[in-house]
């Protein structure tokens, strides 16, 4: 799906990715269904993401969805900070961490519908270049109602259950091998650690040798197909924007998941995929009110 354009589009590892959207014949012909991973500038998302995104000074909010779309918007994924484009140092607000440790079956059943249940959102800083000081932040949007993304995030937190006989462990989903694959040879992810998300499950079990000797830890490298949503063109930019709202639309679903055990195998029918009504849990997200302290180079906002 991705389009490089441009004549040091084969010029290996001195290419520099020319960000040419999708053409708008084929942006209208995927659906947000269809679309397992997309990528675009974090100035572009909040541009065309208002109601979602909103950066003001030092601070990227993530805003509560607007009325009329109850359980909607997106998920991000994050450590709190965001370095725009290398040059200015944003906290985040309204984010879900990256990294949880989950104590009961209630924690890991409101963790597993927040992850399963809206697009998540990542920041990443690229330079084109290994040795160029001149960094971009981009987005990547996990879609998690593509039964390919959700059926490798199910897998992997099935499989690892099955494997501890319930004691401690920990899992991590990893999604950088597919954002390197996306751009051009000599790309430098900066931050690539920041495109992963894990959780860690403390069982009460009295030994927990699987997990002291680190047989119980376990990564999951996320594949899937990249969508360049990436354009400068006014026309395009409005496709993209109908897109972005539609993948973030809420969910309807008459009944809310069922309050199952840890099962080995997925039991969520293709119905579940794209119909499931699911909201984060705060006890898991960036409390509003924490005081942040970070210093941040001052410019236009945008």
């Amino acid at each position: 799906m991705a389009v490089w354009s441009g004549p040091d589009s084969a010029a290996g590892g001195s290419a520099r990715p020319s960000l040419t959207s999708v053409s708008s014949g084929e942006l209208q012909s995927v659906r947000t269904c269809n679309c397992e991973l997309a990528l675009l500038p974090l100035r572009q998302l909040l541009l065309l993401q208002p109601d979602a995104f909103q950066l003001k000074g030092d601070t990227l909010a993530l805003l509560d969805p607007p009325r009329g779309r109850p359980g909607g918007g997106f998920t991000v994924l994050s450590d709190g900070s965001l370095d725009v484009d290398g040059q200015r140092l944003c906290r985040l607000t309204g984010y879900f961490k990256r990294h949880v440790e989950l104590n009961t079956h209630y924690d890991y059943k409101n963790y597993r519908e927040t992850i399963l249940g809206r697009p998540l959102v990542f920041f990443i800083n690229v330079r084109t270049k290994y040795n160029s000081s001149k960094e971009k932040t981009y987005a990547l949007l996990v879609n998690p109602r593509h039964p390919k993304m959700r059926r490798q995030i199910e897998n992997g937190m099935n499989n690892i259950i099955s494997s501890v006989f319930g004691e401690s462990y920990k899992l991590k989903f990893d999604f950088q091998d597919a954002v390197r694959k996306f751009f051009p040879s000599g790309t430098h992810l900066v931050n690539g650690e920041n495109l992963s998300f894990s959780y860690e499950f403390k069982s009460d079990a009295l030994f927990d040798f699987f997990y002291w000797f680190g047989i119980s830890k376990n990564t999951v490298s996320v594949k899937g197909q990249v969508l360049n949503l990436s354009s400068t063109n006014t026309e395009k930019k409005e496709m993209i924007t109908k897109f972005l709202d539609k993948m973030s639309e809420p969910n309807l679903r008459s009944h809310s998941f069922s309050d199952r055990k840890f099962s080995v195998t997925s039991r969520s029918s293709v119905d579940d995929v794209f119909n499931s009504n699911l909201t984060p849990q705060p006890s898991f997200m960036e409390s509003p009110f924490t005081v942040w302290t970070i210093s941040a180079v001052q410019e236009p906002e945008v």
